[in-house]
């Protein structure tokens, strides 16, 4: 690594506990690692949005990508963070999650409608809009977007998919080669 890459994972390590997973292929293009890890920084732990919504919109990108390492990353940190298990298991499996709180409920509708649809309804828009005002709809696509870009990296560059632990999502298929040393781009 040069100067500008070994002070950039230094900082990562530093906020993160290590560098790994996304930001070992990031590394390659300084600036975008800067700038995609200030956002991931931003939509993980600073964006207004409650953690257990800011978790629930990772698991949903996840899913919607298929990215192993990010859900296995992140699953129990959702949990624990009171998005309620049987609604990860019904993302896991693809099927409508339930909620119990009305809030809950529009923020899952709105990021499965963007997710999947790439367009929200009226009424989705409006009920979502009355949770969590213009700026949470603005960091809740941000998150959406920064989630998304994480699994097409992770995707892409076959990101240690965590061959001993057995994948989350029954359609992941055939992937799995770890690549500790940044070798593929």
């Amino acid at each position: 690594m040069d100067a500008r890459q070994r002070e950039l994972a230094a900082r990562i390590a530093g906020r993160r506990g290590a560098v790994r997973g996304p930001f070992r292929v990031w590394l390659h293009s300084p600036q975008m690692c800067e700038r995609a890890e200030s956002l991931g920084a931003f939509a993980r732990f600073d964006c207004s949005l409650p953690r257990h919504l800011r978790e629930l919109a990772l698991l949903m990108a996840a899913r919607n990508w298929d990215a192993q390492y990010s859900w296995n990353a992140h699953v129990h940190q959702a949990v624990e963070a009171g998005v309620p298990e049987a609604a990860v298991r019904a993302i896991a499996e693809r099927r409508e999650a339930v909620f119990d709180d009305a809030a809950d409920r529009a923020f899952y509708r709105f990021c499965r409608e963007v997710l999947e649809e790439h367009f929200v309804t009226d009424a989705t828009f409006a009920d979502s809009l009355a949770h969590f005002g213009p700026r949470g709809l603005v960091d809740t696509i941000g998150a959406l977007g920064n989630f998304t870009m994480l699994g097409m990296c992770l995707n892409t560059f076959q990101v240690d998919l965590q061959a001993d632990r057995e994948p989350p999502f029954p359609d992941v298929r055939g992937h799995g080669r770890v690549d500790p040393e940044g070798d593929r781009p």
